[in-house]
């Protein structure tokens, strides 16, 4: 039997049990195999890391283990320069558009009301989020860890424990992605861009009340709603608020 030595940094901590956690650990192999298969053994999805160091050097997900080998493993860094190390990915994570598991609605809706693009259809199998997130460059939000350590998986996002407010906020910071809102500009049931429409316009459409208190209306040409700031709007746009009070 042969043996590395792992030792994970930051958040990718949150993938191991507690006595792995932020120290070395000795891990046994067999044979030959490439730290990326071993990595994902221990339980970490391929696609929350970024630079890998096999004994000081920068290497790919292709680097097959030796005996004896110290490996480091550091996730997306935010501020560190890394650009003549081995980055992990063909592609940038730093895209703005995404597609969702189905089991996040609720990261959806507030995302979108956010003006983020982002793809979601319940209808969907693994493989079809990962055939869209291959084929329109988007990022896949996942709370399944399977889903992530998937081969074809290029870029993906875990969505950790927490409330909704602290998931979003969790993505938007992780991606540096608050230069990119614009609150209520996409449909939060298809996710098109809505457009600003005149009172008139859709004056048979909306409810009476609606007319006698607004005057600003927005349409979704991908499936025909018309939106108002009514009492829907103000219960999101307090959530909104709570997600970029930080």
């Amino acid at each position: 039997m042969q043996a590395a030595t792992f030792r994970f940094y930051e958040e990718l901590n949150d993938f191991l049990p507690d006595e792995r956690r932020r120290h070395d650990f000795e891990v046994g192999f067999k044979g030959r195999e490439s730290v990326k298969d071993r990595i994902e053994a221990l339980g970490v999805p391929h696609t929350e890391v970024d630079l890998i160091l096999a004994n000081g050097e920068s290497v790919d997900f292709g680097y097959i283990l030796r005996d004896g080998d110290r490996i480091s493993v550091y996730p997306v860094f935010e501020s560190l320069d890394i650009r003549d190390a081995t980055h992990l990915r063909d592609l940038p994570l730093r895209e703005t558009r995404f597609v969702a598991d189905v089991n996040i609605a609720d990261i959806v809706t507030y995302m979108r009301a956010l003006g983020l693009d982002v793809y979601c259809d319940p209808t969907l199998s693994p493989r079809g989020i990962i055939r869209i997130s291959r084929e329109e460059k988007r990022t896949i939000l996942t709370k399944s860890r399977k889903l992530l350590t998937h081969r074809d998986v290029m870029r993906g996002i875990f969505i950790r424990p927490g409330t909704t407010v602290e998931q979003v906020r969790g993505i938007i910071d992780f991606l540096s992605l608050r230069g990119c809102i614009a609150p209520f500009s996409r449909c939060l049931a298809c996710n098109t861009s809505l457009v600003r429409v005149t009172k008139e316009s859709v004056f048979d459409r909306v409810p009476p009340k609606a007319r006698a208190f607004h005057e600003d209306y927005s349409y979704c040409s991908g499936c025909d709603r018309i939106y108002w700031k009514g009492t829907h709007f103000a219960r999101i746009r307090k959530v909104l608020d709570e997600i970029l009070s930080q």
